[in-house]
This record gives structure tokens, C-alpha cells and sequence, in this order.
């Protein structure tokens, strides 16, 4: 069992920044994989990031590239995810999930493990 708590979430204006942060606890973090996903209203769950278990490997949504990045910190079992230049379509809530095992997924229904999300709001 591993239970995943995100903060960071708040409102903010086009052009700013905000870090997301998703402690874990529970079982070892750096058995699992992790990644980042984000629900607008009336939308789907859609994958935004991911990071494999030593944090090596990294993929991001095409619509996200170049202005998030996700890291994560073993140590601390703690995974963020850094948001530059948001822009209004960014507003969501976002929710950070965990897949046992070394490799990322982009599909929501691969990871087993998800936290309450924390709501990103961004003003244009």
C-alpha cells in the first residue's frame, strides 16, 4: 500500500511558475515509477508526466514539454513537478500516481496507487 499526499496547488496568473510537490509513504518509494496527470472540468484524466524509479528517465505530454519538468527524491520519497510559463489551459487538478516497478506508463488505469489531487488554477 503507498499513500500519496500533493500540495502546491493554488491560483495563479499566466507566466508564473508553481511546484507541485506528492509525498509517499508507505511501501518503498523507489520501487515504483510515478508520473503526473490533470483533469479539467468535463475532461479526462490526462497524462502530463512521469519519472521512472531512479528518476533517470523522463517523459512529458507533448502540450507540457519544455515548460514542466518532474523529478523525484528518493530520500526524501517525495516526487515534484516544477511549472514554468503556466497558461490558462493549465488549470486542473492534478494528481500524482504510483506504478510498482522500474518503468513509466501514460495510460491513468496502469497506475495503482493515486493521491486526492490538488487544484491548479490559472488566470489569464
Amino acid at each position: 500500500q503507498v499513500q500519496l499526499v500533493e500540495s502546491g496547488g493554488r491560483l495563479v496568473q499566466a507566466g508564473d511558475s508553481l511546484r507541485l510537490s506528492c509525498a509517499a509513504s508507505g511501501r518503498t518509494f523507489s520501487t515504483y515509477a510515478m508520473g503526473w496527470f490533470r483533469q479539467a472540468p468535463g475532461k479526462e484524466r490526462e497524462f502530463v508526466a512521469a519519472v521512472n524509479w531512479s528518476g533517470a528517465s523522463t517523459e512529458y505530454a507533448d502540450s507540457v514539454k519544455g515548460r514542466f519538468t518532474i523529478s523525484r527524491d528518493n530520500a526524501q520519497s517525495t516526487v515534484y513537478l516544477q511549472m514554468n510559463s503556466l497558461k490558462p489551459e493549465d488549470t486542473a487538478v492534478y494528481y500524482c500516481a504510483a506504478q510498482y516497478g522500474p518503468n513509466y506508463d501514460y495510460t491513468p488505469s496502469r497506475y495503482r496507487y493515486w493521491g486526492q489531487g490538488t487544484q491548479v488554477t490559472v488566470s489569464s
